[in-house]
């Protein structure tokens, strides 16, 4: 008898990607095959998102694909669009399981037939999400190693701070930390598999610790990571302004542990907007940060998340952002155009920005990134940086890539045993992509 198969998608942020892969390996472990894209499925598991309304619209289309390639597969789906729009997702009559949140992790138990339900609670009922109510961790129990030259290790689930704009503290629910002692287990694990860098990531990353008994916090767990070397370095997925410490900043100085890369969440440089979103800051207390990290590490890489049109944002305030960013030290930008979230405060939020405004007020954003990029790339130029080499080639050239600390990408010639090791290199040629080709300066 053939062994069963299985096939993830998964949609939205590194989270998700994390999760699905901890529910591949368990799967694997009890026997079952990962099946390709395109390929038929015994099993077709599908991890939602829901960050815009069109994360979930193409959720929807992604389970719609799969139903029509796999039409005798079990579909089961979860994920953030799963959990804050049930009633939408079950509208799609072939599925055969929603699976809520705090049940994700039991999937692959599920399937085998090894989860056992506890007294009084149904197999896989839904459960909406509850703030109010104690949560527990969602997590594996095995290092998650995924495909990827880098690891990804989820410290940190939920978030407590309901920004009137997000949808996804009602789908995750209140923020939830891994115990430290278990964070140290996976790192092992991951230094064992042969991982040189591990990027830790959360849904709110700077909250890490403040719900464990002892209290504990990021800035603490990187201390410890810095000091236990378990791999050669570690990088913070995304980090709000206002929870950047002068020790995190310090812990990313040559010499230690964390990358010298700070992926931060402005949304908007204005302080009015800043206040209509519930955000925690204020443009000036931002700048004093930013200006903080590039005085004492003037090489980081410095991305933000920016959020155009957000209802309210008059061109007065746009300009303000825009100004706020070309005078900031930053090195690339994510812009997002405004997506109003049913469920959200801002939702319901007026006067709302025209679509076209929206879409010109991004263009000239985007251009502005790329003279960001630009700009950091020529102030790279020439100077020795340590990549990681990733184990996948660059399509379009075919020559390896090479992730540096402070985030930049290098193309280097083909060189099989460099794969998945730091080396030192350089880059002196740039093409009008911006596309970097550089050479080692240490011999593989």
């Amino acid at each position: 008898m053939s062994k069963k198969t299985f096939y993830i998608e998964t949609l939205g942020c590194k989270v998700n990607k994390y999760e699905s892969d901890g529910i591949a390996a368990e799967l694997e472990e009890k026997g079952l095959l990962r099946g390709k894209k395109g390929g038929p499925a015994d099993i077709c598991i599908i991890n939602t998102c829901a960050v815009t309304s069109k994360a979930g619209m193409q959720s929807r289309q992604a389970i719609r694909r799969l139903i029509r390639e796999n039409p005798d597969a079990k579909i089961m789906v979860t994920g953030c669009h799963a959990q804050t729009d049930p009633d939408v997702v079950e509208k799609i009559k072939e599925i055969d399981q929603i699976i809520c949140h705090r049940d994700k992790a039991k999937i692959a138990q599920c399937i085998s037939g090894e989860y056992r339900e506890k007294a009084g609670e149904q197999l896989f009922s839904f459960k909406k999400t509850d703030h109010n109510k104690t949560a527990e961790f969602i997590g594996f129990e095995k290092p998650v190693s995924g495909s990827m030259t880098r690891a990804y290790l989820k410290i940190q689930d939920g978030c407590n701070a309901f920004c009137t704009y997000c949808i996804i503290p009602y789908a995750r629910g209140a923020s939830v930390s891994m115990p430290r002692n278990q964070v140290f287990e996976h790192m092992d694990g991951l230094a064992d598999r042969g991982f040189n860098e591990v990027i830790i990531t959360g849904i709110h990353s700077g909250m890490y610790g403040l719900d464990l008994s002892p209290p504990t916090s990021l800035s603490a767990l990187v201390r410890e990571l810095d000091k236990r070397k378990q791999v050669e370095r570690i990088r913070i997925s995304s980090i709000e302004p206002n929870e950047i410490t002068r020790e995190l900043i310090d812990l990313a100085k040559p010499g230690h542990i964390l990358c010298d890369h700070f992926h931060i969440p402005l949304q908007s440089g204005d302080n009015e907007v800043l206040k209509r979103m519930k955000r925690p800051y204020t443009v000036e207390e931002f700048q004093i940060v930013i200006q903080d990290i590039h005085d004492t590490l003037p090489f980081a890489g410095i991305g933000l998340d920016i959020i155009i049109g957000f209802p309210g944002e008059t061109d007065a305030r746009f300009e303000n952002s825009y100004e706020l960013i070309k005078a900031l030290p930053v090195s690339y930008l994510h812009v997002f155009p405004f997506s109003p979230r049913k469920g959200t405060p801002a939702f319901h939020f007026n006067p709302k920005v025209d679509g076209q405004v929206i879409k010109e007020r991004c263009s000239r954003m985007r251009e502005l990134d790329r003279k960001k990029r630009l700009s950091f790339i020529q102030k790279n130029k020439g100077r020795t940086l340590q990549g990681l080499v990733q184990n996948q080639y660059d399509k379009a050239s075919c020559k390896l890539k090479a992730v540096t600390s402070n985030y930049l990408t290098v193309l280097l010639e083909k060189n099989e045993a460099l794969k998945g090791k730091l080396v030192d290199l350089t880059y002196d040629h740039f093409d009008k992509d911006l596309t970097l080709t550089g050479n080692l300066t240490t011999k593989a």
